[in-house]
């Protein structure tokens, strides 16, 4: 595991090496156990490395034999085994045991190509010296993270938004476009980022710079073609052999791998996997909410009993330091996500390092399986929409006199939410239940907005609306989307600030594959969900595990602000602080804030994702752009092929 970059320099010839030393320097909490950098005329390249595999070699950038590729590699490839002997077979030899290694052998013999043998996650970046090209690659999910920016003719790229701000040719301008979906979804959508002129590389693509040109290509896209075929045993029976397969290979490491479980279906599942690989006790790491109504912690002790496992929990509540713990997530997070999970991640994270350098999790299921009541909540809509639009409108009237709830997900909460959601259409509605602010709502919030359209986000590659309902568009949405760049974001910028990698064997890409390829029925059927599942893991799983809502990992943000950080609240969103920043209305702001205090209304996790774009535009320098304008994009200037 490690962290990458770097930046093209074609016509200025050899750049000062202090520059890439500095962006390199910025990623030492990815990889603290070596770090190093190289230059040619035309590229300089940068790397850390924390060690997992192979601990006496494998040190990069990494330079093939005759000195004209070279490797920065970020990630895990946990089929390097098979790949190094068929390498081996056609003559290639190996000085070291990592895995980075193969891959630059096996760049050198199936050029691009490699990429789709691979099964990992990873964001690499490969230099030929002699044919003056930069080649740039993603895991087919996007579990690795990969920046890319333009500038001339020259490319710049880095694991994180902070290793491109050690150029002074990349401005720190906010982008209108990518704030709008910010405000929409509390996250930002691939390919677009908070900062005009950079982008996230798309998920299982491959950008190619060859002395100034740019071309840029998919190497996998998940294809949602249900299969009729299958049945819930037979698809219990091919779960089982995947899932044995992806852990076993998910194990393989050289330092103590351990596993996240909150005691819900998913990590439990993992721990299920884990345990038939391992041949020691396994180490298991919870984060709890004592005397809380959404604590798991009974569940995480039940499956650790059953186990045997060395469990450890942490209790997060306001004694933490808390607000310290957030200001250091404006600098880890490097791009904001709303997603106020992050903070029991922040301290999850701190506490499974000091006993493992691996942590498994169950990241995935719910997009893969159906496990979100979002997508109930798209089939309910379809009846409730058949309610004519004027009594939902007075309904939603009647609803502001319920009084809010200082719970993290109330009752009330979820009822106001799903009314308000019915009077959108059905595509911005699902990305509204999970989301913050509509577009009339944004419109009272900011001084400017742009045409920028959540439905834009859905004219790429999804299902269409089938007859049967939306499940497979809105599976294929959160897989493209929210699991990108909300939890696999989330996960890694909060691991890695801790040096510790956190893999997610659910991410299989033949399991994600497998998932595409099934009924819905087999998914969510009525009030049941994730059903195959479920299936595969009743008889061996607790009963209560499989039985018990899902609650989710994330903090009683409603609560919270009303108490323990309510003084970083009003601190950050100051009068002043709105009115610097020349992009919000500060008597919106204000007003918000004062309807939650005052309880009368529950807007909690909206204000959570201003407290986060505040805080990190105060800790990069961001700035508000004097106009408005839809970005023009690398992808879109680059030849598809």
């Amino acid at each position: 595991m490690c962290g990458i970059t770097g930046y093209t320099h074609r016509r200025v010839g050899v750049s000062d090496r202090a520059r890439i030393e500095e962006a390199t320097d910025s990623l030492v909490h990815r990889g603290p156990d070596q770090q190093g950098t190289y230059q040619s005329k035309y590229v300089s390249l940068g790397a850390v490395r924390l060690k997992i595999l192979d601990m006496s070699s494998g040190g990069q950038p990494m330079v093939s034999e005759d000195g004209n590729l070279v490797l920065v590699f970020n990630g895990e490839i946990y089929n390097y085994r098979e790949l190094r002997s068929e390498l081996e077979s056609r003559g290639h030899k190996f000085a070291t045991q990592c895995d980075t290694e193969v891959l630059l052998q096996a760049f050198q013999e199936w050029d691009k190509d490699c990429f789709r043998r691979l099964r990992g996650m990873f964001a690499a970046a490969l230099w030929n010296e002699n044919e003056r090209r930069l080649v740039l690659a993603r895991d087919r999910v996007g579990i690795k993270p990969l920046y890319i920016g333009k500038k001339g003719e020259d490319l710049y790229f880095g694991s994180e938004l902070k290793s491109l701000f050690a150029h002074p040719e990349i401005t720190r301008e906010i982008d209108h476009v990518a704030l709008h979906y910010y405000l929409a979804l509390n996250y930002v959508p691939t390919p677009h980022t908070l900062v005009k002129g950079i982008e996230k590389l798309l998920p299982g693509s491959i950008l190619e710079w060859t002395d100034g040109a740019i071309r840029q290509e998919q190497f996998w896209t998940p294809k949602f073609a249900t299969d009729p075929a299958w049945t819930a045993d037979s698809a219990q029976e091919a779960l089982d052999v995947l899932l044995a397969e992806s852990m076993r290979e998910h194990m393989i490491a050289d330092v103590p791998v351990g596993v996240w479980l909150s005691g819900g279906v998913d990590s439990s599942t993992i721990l299920h996997y884990a345990r038939r690989h391992s041949s020691s006790r396994i180490k298991t790491f919870s984060i709890c909410f004592a005397g809380r109504s959404f604590d798991e912690s009974r569940y995480a002790r039940k499956v650790a009993k059953q186990y045997g496992t060395e469990h450890y929990e942490l209790d997060l509540n306001p004694g933490l330091d808390l607000e310290g713990a957030v200001e250091e997530m404006a600098y880890y997070s490097d791009e904001p996500f709303a997603d106020a999970g992050a903070v029991p991640l922040w301290f999850l994270s701190m506490m499974s390092r000091r006993h493992v350098t691996v942590a498994l999790s169950g990241e995935g299921a719910d997009e893969l399986f159906g496990g979100y009541a979002t997508y109930r909540a798209d089939r309910l809509a379809e009846f409730a929409r058949r309610v004519p639009r004027s009594m939902r409108r007075s309904l939603l009237a009647l609803l502001r006199y319920w009084p809010v709830s200082n719970e993290k997900i109330s009752l009330e909460y979820k009822v106001k939410r799903f009314v308000e959601g019915s009077l959108l259409g059905p595509d911005e509605a699902h990305t509204y239940w999970n989301g913050a602010f509509s577009r009339g709502q944004q419109e009272q919030l900011l001084q400017r907005t742009t045409d920028a359209s959540i439905g834009d986000l859905f004219q790429c590659d999804l299902p269409g609306l089938a007859m049967d309902g939306y499940l497979s568009r809105y599976l294929a949405f959160d897989q493209h989307y929210y699991l990108t760049d909300d939890l696999l974001q989330k996960v890694d910028r909060m691991s890695m600030a801790h040096s510790l990698e956190v893999r997610p064997p659910f991410l299989d890409h033949r399991i994600v594959e497998f998932a595409a390829s099934l009924p819905d029925h087999l998914k969510i059927d009525g009030r049941r969900q994730k059903v195959v599942l479920k299936k595969l893991m009743n008889g061996k799983l607790p009963p209560a595990i499989l039985k018990r809502p899902k609650t989710g990992l994330d903090i009683p943000t409603h609560d919270w602000f009303r108490g323990a950080l309510r003084g970083m609240l009003l601190e950050t969103l100051s009068a002043s602080a709105v009115k610097e920043t020349n992009l919000f209305r500060p008597e919106a702001i204000d007003r918000l804030i004062a309807d939650h205090l005052e309880h009368r209304a529950n807007v909690g996790y909206h204000l959570w994702g201003l407290l986060i774009l505040f805080l990190w535009m105060k800790q990069w320098n961001i700035q508000s752009s004097p106009e408005v304008e839809k970005p023009e994009l690398v992808a879109g200037l680059a030849a598809r092929v």
